[in-house]
């Protein structure tokens, strides 16, 4: 689904071939409390911060919790938004509220069970 798709770039026409890389939690990295799903973009990194809080939040809601490859399907998603908007091409990193992890989460779960279910992760050369 979203761990490694194309999107056209709204302003430029560019195709943008989009590839999962990592889930890295961010207190280790940058002292925050969030996870960052990191792509390629092109051979550009970009990062989605979905903050701890979401998972927190998924679990008092559904008593269901979010696994690495639904954080990755999560921020796949949030990010070929982004780009069909109008992203800003020149930042690496965007940050999603706990409102957008949870919605695009209910988006993702959707289409998985449209598809059969979410795709495991693998790491592409």
């Amino acid at each position: 689904m979203y761990e490694d798709f194309h999107v056209t770039d709204r302003w430029s026409g560019e195709d943008l071939h989009c590839c999962w890389k990592a889930n890295i939690v961010a207190i280790a990295t940058r002292h925050a409390d969030a996870v960052d799903v990191r792509f390629d973009v092109n051979g550009r990194p970009m990062w989605i911060a979905m903050p701890s809080v979401a998972w927190v939040e998924q679990k008092k809601r559904s008593g269901k919790v979010i696994t690495d490859q639904l954080a990755a399907q999560i921020a796949g998603r949030y990010l070929k938004q982004l780009v069909e908007e109008g992203y800003d091409a020149r930042r690496e990193i965007y940050t999603m509220s706990v409102e957008e992890v949870l919605q695009q989460l209910d988006a993702v779960v959707e289409e998985a069970r449209a598809q059969g279910g979410v795709p495991l992760l693998t790491l592409s050369a």
